[in-house]
C-alpha cells in the first residue's frame, strides 16, 4: 500500500494550507503586507522549485497559507440592505422588481427546510388556499409623507408569499417585472449563543425582507430579462412537479398501496434526486435525522457518484469511446447538478467526479484524496466562508474517514480476501495471487466440493457466496464505524445529536439506496414518456422506498436512538483533527502502525462525546431571560448548580393538533436548546410550566425531548390538546409531573423557592388563560427573584392580599401588558431590577409605555429582550446583583 506523501495527493495539501489561511484571516487582514509577502513567496518557491525539491514544501506551503488570506479579503460578503430595510416600518408599500425565484407552496404541509421563523409569512397562509412563494429583486420602493407618495429606486431582495382563495395562482415566470403592495418585515434575529439565525440565512440567498400579498393586487408586467439563477430554480421546481404529476396519475393510483407513490413518497424523492425538500414532511425528517440517515434523502456525494458511474457504464456498454464516455458523462452529470439547484455539495461531488474522469481518461492513477482535495480547494478559491459551513466540513470529513482511514484500514485485513473470493472458478488467478490469498480460493472451492457431494451440485457455489456476503457487510461495517466515529464531531458541534444507532441503520439502508436512487431517476424519465410507461420502475421505487421508510421508523421509535449533547470545546476538536490526520497515515505505514490507528479512533470519539462540566457560576443565583422573541423563557441556576428552564418561548396565536408535524420553526429546538448546550448543559432538573399558552409552551416538548429533566412542574390542567400532549410526552419520557399552587414552599438546590400563585383553589376547565400561571419566589440569603409569567391583575391581588415582601429582581408579567404589573403590585415588590421578555416590533405594543414609565419612576433598571437580547442576572447572597448582558451592547 503506498504511504501518505505529499507527491501521492498535492491537492490535498494544497487545500489544508489554503483552508487554514483563510482561517487566521478572519483576524489577521494587513493586504498591503500580504500582497507583497505574496510576490515574494512566489518568488522562492520557482527558486526552490528549481534547486532545492525538498525544502521547496515550505515556501509553497506559505504560498498557499498566503492565497487563503488574500481570497478570504476579496471573498464577495452579502449586502447589509440598509437603504431597504428602512422600509419594514409596519407600512403597506407599493414594491417595484423583477422575480429572481419562484417556488410552489404546499400549504397543507408547509416548507420543511429550515425556511420560517415565527413571523413568516408561510405560516400566515390560511390552509385552503393556494400560496407561492417568489423572490424579488427590488428596483424601487414606495416612499409615503403626509403629502405625496412617489416611488424611489431602491436596491435590495424581498421575499413574498403570494396568495390565493380561489386556489388560481398568478402565471409567474423567471426576470417577470411585478409591482405589489407589501407590508414589509424583517426576520427575526434571536440574540442568543448558538442560535440559528433565519436573518442570515436569507441574506446569503439576497433577501432581506419578507412579506405576504393577495394574487388579485399583484401587477404582472413584461419580463426584463432571464436570470440563470432563477432558471435552475424553476429547472428544479419543474422536476419536482413532474414527479407530483406521476403520483396523481390514473396509473399510479391504480398500483396496490404498497407499490403505489404517495405525495410524501414524491417529497421524499425530490429531496433525494432533486434536492427539494419543500415537500418533505417534519415528522418523517425527524426520524431520519435520530437515526443519523438523513443524507439518504438529501441530494449528496453519494447520490451523484452512483450516477455517474452508471451513466459512465452505459456509455462503455453502448460502446463509446472512452473520451466520448467520459465527456457524455461530464455533460449529463452537470446537467443533472443545474437540475438539483447546483448546491454546494453537488459542486463538490461534480468536481470529484470530475477529477477521477479525467485521470482515468489519462490514463492517471487515481487518488480519492487527492481527488478531494481537488474540490476542496475549487471550492474554497470560489467560496472561501464554505470553510466554516456544515456541508463542506462534513463531506470533507466523510471522505476522509471512508477513503483516508476505513478503506486502507479493511485492505491491511479482510478486503484482499473479499476480492479474492469472486470468480473462483477462474483458475488463472491463482499464479498471480499471494499465496495466502490462492490458499483461500483452493480451501473455498475444497468446501465446494463437499457441501456438492451432499447436497447436490446447487451448494457448490454456496461458501463462496456466504463469504462473499459476511465479507461484504464487515466492509459497509467498518466503513460505517469509522465514519460515524469522525463525523461525531460535526454532528455534535452543529446538530448537538450522538446516533447510537447510526451505523445499523446505514447498514441497512445505504445498499437499498443504492438500488433506488437510480431506480428513482429512471422513474422520473419514464414519467416523461407517460405514467403508464413508468408504472414499473415507480411500483419498484415505491417498494424500495417503503421498505427503508419501515426500516427508519422501527429503528427511529427506540427511546435510546440518540443523545443530545454539547458541542465540545474548540481544542478537543483539534485532537480530534491531529488523531485522524496520524490514523491517514497510520494505515499506509504498516500493519502494526494501522492496528494502532485503529486503537486510536475509539479515544478521540471518547474525547469528543465526554461529559463536561456545565458553565456555571456556583455560589450565585442566576436567572437568564433568554431571547425568545415574543415569549417566555428563563433559566434559573441555583448556588449549588441546580437548574430550571420556566417556560420555552413558541409561536405567538396558539398550537393547531398538527402542530407536530408541520415544520413551523421550533423555538424550542433552534434557540433555547442551543443557548443550554452552549452551557455545557446536557440534563435539566426541573422543566417549569407557567401555563398553556403557545408563546410559554410552544417550544417546551423538544426541550423536554433533549434535556430529559427529572420533573415537570405545572399549575393546573385546561382544556388543551397540545397540553395534554405535553403531559403525555412527559409520561412516555418518564418526567414526573408536579402540580403546584400558592403555599407550596420547598428547599431547592441552596435556595429556598415559594409559589405565590394560583390560588389552591383556583380551577379552569376551559381555555388556557394568563391567571392559570404558575408564579414562583426564589431567595438566596437576601437576593430574591419573582417569577410572574402572564399573571394579570386579579392573580395579583390576590398575592397582595396574601402579603408580599420586596425582592431584588421581578421578570414583568405579561410582557409588559397593561393587565399586569399593577401600581399597587409593583410599589410592594420595589425591586431593584426588572427584566421583560418581549418580541422585537411586537404587534401588540408591549411594554405598554404606561408600565415602562412606572418602573422608571420608582427607579428600576428595566431590560428589556428586544433591546438587550439574552440577559444574565448574578445575585450574590448579600443580595448584590451583577447583570451579565448577554448579547445586548449597552447598559439600560
Amino acid at each position: 500500500m503506498e504511504r501518505l506523501q505529499l507527491r501521492r495527493a498535492p491537492l490535498l495539501a494544497a487545500a489544508c494550507w489554503f483552508a487554514f489561511g483563510i482561517a487566521i484571516a478572519r483576524h489577521w487582514q494587513p493586504p498591503v503586507i500580504l500582497g507583497t509577502a505574496l510576490l515574494l513567496l512566489l518568488l522562492l518557491a520557482v527558486i526552490a522549485l528549481r534547486s532545492a525539491f525538498r525544502i521547496a514544501v515550505f515556501p509553497v506551503a506559505a504560498l498557499w497559507i498566503a492565497t487563503g488570506i488574500w481570497c478570504w479579503q476579496i471573498r464577495p460578503v452579502p449586502q447589509a440592505q440598509h437603504e431597504l430595510l428602512r422600509y419594514a416600518d409596519g407600512l403597506s408599500r407599493m414594491v417595484h422588481g423583477h422575480v429572481v425565484r419562484i417556488r410552489s407552496l404546499a400549504t397543507e404541509d408547509k416548507p420543511a427546510d429550515r425556511d420560517n421563523d415565527p413571523a413568516s409569512p408561510v405560516d400566515l397562509v390560511p390552509r385552503a388556499a393556494a400560496a407561492l412563494s417568489i423572490d424579488v429583486a427590488v428596483d424601487a420602493m414606495e416612499e409615503v409623507t403626509p403629502d405625496i407618495s412617489r416611488m424611489v429606486p431602491v436596491k435590495g431582495g424581498v421575499r413574498a408569499i403570494v396568495i390565493s382563495q380561489d386556489q388560481a395562482l398568478p402565471a409567474l415566470h423567471c426576470g417577470d417585472e411585478v409591482e405589489m403592495p407589501l407590508r414589509l418585515k424583517i426576520p427575526e434575529r434571536y440574540r442568543d449563543p448558538g442560535a440559528w439565525q433565519y436573518a442570515d440565512y436569507l441574506l446569503a440567498q439576497g433577501i432581506s425582507a419578507h412579506g405576504s400579498v393577495r394574487s388579485t393586487k399583484m401587477h404582472i408586467m413584461s419580463g426584463s430579462g432571464v436570470d440563470l439563477r432563477c432558471q435552475v430554480y424553476a429547472a428544479q421546481s419543474w422536476a419536482s412537479d413532474r414527479m407530483l404529476g406521476l403520483v396523481h396519475s390514473a396509473a399510479n393510483r391504480g398500483l396496490l398501496a404498497g407499490m403505489r407513490l404517495t405525495e410524501e413518497d414524491a417529497g421524499m424523492l425530490n429531496a433525494m434526486i432533486f434536492g427539494d425538500r419543500t415537500r418533505l414532511s417534519h415528522t418523517l425528517r425527524l426520524g431520519f435525522e435520530r437515526t443519523g440517515s438523513f443524507h439518504l434523502f438529501v441530494v449528496s456525494g453519494m447520490h451523484v457518484a452512483l450516477l455517474a458511474g452508471i451513466v459512465f457504464w452505459v456509455f462503455q456498454r453502448l460502446r463509446f469511446r472512452r473520451w466520448l464516455a467520459t465527456l457524455a458523462t461530464l455533460a449529463l452529470m452537470s446537467a443533472y447538478a443545474l437540475l438539483t439547484g447546483f448546491g454546494a455539495p453537488v459542486q463538490r461531488a461534480l468536481f470529484m467526479t470530475t477529477v477521477f474522469l479525467l485521470a482515468r481518461l489519462l490514463t492517471r492513477e487515481g487518488s480519492v484524496l487527492n481527488a478531494l482535495g481537488a474540490a476542496a480547494l475549487a471550492e474554497l478559491i470560489w467560496s472561501p466562508s464554505s470553510l466554516f459551513e456544515a456541508s463542506f466540513q462534513m463531506t470533507f470529513l466523510a471522505i476522509v474517514a471512508i477513503a483516508g482511514i476505513a478503506v486502507p484500514l479493511g485492505e491491511r485485513t479482510f478486503l484482499p480476501y473479499l476480492r479474492a473470493s469472486r470468480r473462483l472458478h477462474e483458475l488463472w488467478m491463482e499464479p498471480v495471487l499471494p499465496p495466502k490469498l490462492a490458499q483461500f480460493r483452493v480451501m473455498v472451492r475444497m468446501w465446494g466440493e463437499a457441501l456438492a457431494g451432499l447436497f447436490g451440485h446447487w451448494a457448490r457455489l454456496m461458501p463462496g457466496a456466504v463469504i462473499r456476503a459476511l465479507l461484504f457487510a464487515a466492509e459497509l461495517a467498518l466503513i460505517g464505524l469509522v465514519a460515524e466515529m469522525v463525523m461525531a464531531l460535526p454532528m455534535a458541534v452543529y446538530f448537538h445529536r450522538a446516533t447510537l444507532f447510526a451505523l445499523p441503520a446505514n447498514m441497512l439502508t445505504v445498499p437499498v439506496v443504492s438500488l433506488l436512487a437510480p431506480l428513482a431517476v429512471l422513474t422520473f424519465f419514464a414519467a416523461l414518456l407517460g405514467p403508464w410507461v413508468a408504472l414499473i420502475p415507480a411500483a419498484g421505487t415505491a417498494l424500495l422506498l417503503h421498505g427503508i421508510v419501515w426500516i427508519i421508523g422501527r429503528v427511529s421509535q427506540i427511546q435510546t436512538t440518540e443523545v443530545r449533547v454539547p458541542a465540545p470545546a474548540w481544542w478537543i476538536g483539534l485532537v480530534a483533527l491531529g488523531v485522524w490526520t496520524f490514523c491517514c497515515w497510520a494505515v499506509r505505514r504498516s500493519r502494526a502502525w494501522a492496528w494502532v490507528a485503529a486503537a486510536t479512533l475509539p479515544l478521540a470519539l471518547a474525547a469528543v462525546l465526554w461529559p463536561e462540566a456545565p458553565t456555571i457560576t456556583k455560589g450565585t443565583l442566576e436567572v437568564t431571560a433568554i431571547d425568545v422573541g415574543q415569549g417566555d423563557s428563563l433559566l434559573v441556576v441555583s448556588p449549588q448548580g441546580g437548574t430550571i428552564l420556566v417556560d420555552a418561548g413558541g409561536p405567538v396565536g396558539g398550537l393547531n393538533e398538527s402542530a407536530a408535524t408541520t415544520s413551523t420553526f421550533d423555538v424550542g429546538e433552534e434557540v433555547v436548546s442551543p443557548y443550554l448546550w452552549s452551557r455545557r448543559i446536557r440534563r435539566l432538573d426541573v422543566l417549569v410550566l407557567s401555563h398553556a399558552h403557545s408563546d410559554h409552551m410552544g417550544g417546551m416538548s423538544a426541550v423536554m425531548r433533549n434535556f430529559r429533566p427529572r420533573e415537570l412542574w405545572v399549575a393546573v390542567d385546561p382544556d388543551s390538546e397540545a397540553y395534554r400532549a405535553l403531559l403525555h410526552e412527559a409520561a412516555t419520557l418518564g418526567v414526573r409531573v408536579r402540580h403546584l399552587s400558592a403555599g407550596t414552599s420547598l428547599a431547592w438546590s441552596g435556595s429556598q423557592l415559594s409559589v405565590l400563585a394560583p390560588s389552591p383553589r383556583y380551577t379552569n376547565s376551559g381555555e388556557p388563560a394568563n391567571n392559570d400561571s404558575l408564579v414562583m419566589r426564589l431567595e438566596y440569603g437576601k437576593a430574591s427573584v419573582l417569577l410572574e409569567g402572564d399573571a394579570e391583575a386579579s392573580s395579583e391581588q390576590a398575592m397582595l392580599a396574601r402579603g408580599l415582601t420586596p425582592v431584588t429582581l421581578l421578570k414583568v408579567g405579561h410582557h409588559g401588558s397593561r393587565t399586569s404589573t399593577t401600581p399597587e403590585f409593583f410599589a410592594a415588590l420595589a425591586p431593584r431590577d426588572a427584566v421583560v421578555s418581549v418580541g422585537k416590533g411586537n404587534t401588540f405594543g408591549h411594554p405598554r409605555p404606561e408600565v415602562i414609565a412606572r418602573i422608571a419612576a420608582a427607579g428600576t433598571r428595566l431590560y428589556r429582550t428586544d433591546e438587550f437580547g439574552l440577559t444574565t442576572f448574578l445575585m450574590n447572597r448579600d443580595g448584590e446583583v451583577r447583570q451579565v448582558l448577554g448579547a445586548g451592547d449597552d447598559e439600560p
